[in-house]
């Protein structure tokens, strides 16, 4: 087929680009501005555009299809020109779907916690040479990409996004796929520019179950009140099948996972990551995995790109990335890091980036969210949010809202580089967490502080 990209830089957009590029489809692409990695994988197979910027003369009838990313506009020329030749225009979850309709697709879903999920199942099918297409949100271990596409396999393993296709279907990702095995995570509250009412963001994970496969198989978090009562109360002709967080112990630092077989060692550690586990083990055996090589597998996982990412120890200090932003994965991240170093300081540092973290009206779901660390720092850019055209906050409703007295808060990144660079972290475990950079802060020079 001969694909052309509108918006060709983005995370899952490149990654897209490069699978049916080595699939043997002719793909060419577009995009105002191309960041790193993005325009040197691009680069590397010859798809990264000779110039920046839109191109109505790009979009011609020799194309079959237009791939069209969040970050165009519905005005863009591109697109313009490929409705006034009335090309087919696909969001890239709609495109993945026609790429794996005749499939057994697998969807992992949840407000938290999916990318580790969907890249456990990808490590263990890896592991024990299982061969599934797949379209995952982090860079892994052993993976050349994040998506990858072929005409033979059976399986697609798909991670769920709830946020909207593309700037003309406003539809949630993930109710474009169709599965027939999915998993939910959990649910809290999250993406409010689009779903400005918690019960409005509830209602697409019911729409999700409803978009089944008649007889397919979910798995889900009993644990979480929420989704437990969505499956529960659901009335779609679909196997049910409920986990929770396993036993485990933690000693000298290592978390032990407890199985039929005895103490298993673990690479990662935190309770929320021992439930994702649990839903990952399900999801495996539905795929034809059986529980002893499934362990055997996950005992060398050591988790997803920027996801408790460990980016520097030595024996009196550690320091973990993450992605987290949301109230629930602050919460648990910070909670599992203070568990698993519990004779250390915790120092957590997160960076509200987002536009619903950054919000006035939803400020308030972080009470409680930084509890578990011993210092809590909490950085935010009023230069962002002016960008997102919202209502400016201060440093005592961030303190307010995270009911914590005695919470630091930064909103110059030369200020908070300054007193990060001034901690002693002897015996400490620093964690980052933030979608951003903290204004421009270089995570290689923080890995250095552990010296």
């Amino acid at each position: 087929m001969n694909i052309h990209f509108i918006a060709i830089g983005g995370s899952a957009m490149h990654n897209l680009a490069i699978a049916l590029h080595k699939k043997g489809d002719i793909i060419t692409g577009s995009d105002d501005a191309i960041f790193e990695p993005s325009k040197s994988r691009l680069n590397d197979y010859g798809l990264l555009p000779k110039e920046m910027g839109w191109f109505a003369d790009k979009i011609s009838t020799n194309l079959d299809a237009v791939i069209l990313g969040m970050h165009a506009k519905a005005d863009n020329p591109e697109l313009l020109k490929a409705q006034e030749l009335g090309i087919k225009i696909h969001s890239y979850p709609e495109f993945l779907f026609e790429q794996s309709k005749f499939k057994t697709r697998v969807v992992i879903g949840g407000s938290h916690g999916k990318t580790t999920i969907t890249s456990m199942i990808l490590h263990v099918l890896h592991y024990h040479d299982i061969e599934v297409d797949y379209m995952v949100g982090a860079q892994l271990e052993g993976f050349d990409t994040m998506v990858h596409l072929t005409k033979e396999n059976e399986f697609m393993i798909l991670e769920g996004d709830e946020y909207l296709s593309s700037p003309i279907d406003r539809r949630p990702k993930f109710h474009l796929y169709k599965p027939n095995i999915a998993l939910i995570s959990g649910i809290a509250w999250d993406h409010i520019n689009v779903f400005p009412t918690f019960e409005n963001y509830v209602e697409q994970f019911k729409l999700f179950v409803d978009s089944m496969t008649n007889g397919g198989i979910m798995v889900y978090n009993e644990e979480d009140i929420i989704v437990n009562n969505i499956i529960e109360e659901s009335t779609a002709p679909i196997k049910k099948y409920a986990y929770q967080t396993p036993n485990y112990t933690i000693e000298n630092g290592t978390t032990f996972l407890d199985t039929s077989d005895g103490k298993l060692p673990l690479e990662f550690f935190g309770a929320h990551n021992l439930q994702n586990m649990a839903g990952a083990k399900w999801i495996c055996q539905h795929v034809g995995v059986d529980e002893e090589d499934f362990y055997e597998a996950i005992a060398s996982f050591k988790g997803a790109s920027k996801r408790l990412e460990k980016i520097a120890q030595n024996e009196n200090t550690v320091v973990f990335k993450d992605f987290a932003h949301s109230p629930s994965k602050v919460k648990a991240t910070t909670a599992a890091v203070k568990d698993q170093y519990k004779e250390r300081t915790v120092l957590a540092c997160l960076e509200l980036h987002t536009y619903s973290s950054l919000n006035t009206e939803f400020l308030h779901e972080y009470i409680g969210a930084l509890d578990a660390a011993d210092v809590a720092v909490v950085f935010y850019s009023p230069h962002a949010v002016e960008i997102k055209k919202l209502e400016m906050v201060s440093a005592q409703q961030i303190k307010d809202a995270f009911k914590r007295d005695d919470l630091i808060v930064y909103t110059n990144p030369k200020e908070f580089k300054e007193f990060l660079f001034s901690q002693d972290l002897k015996d400490t475990a620093l964690l980052l967490m933030s979608s951003g950079n903290y204004g421009g802060l270089d995570f290689d020079e923080v890995a250095d502080l552990k010296n």
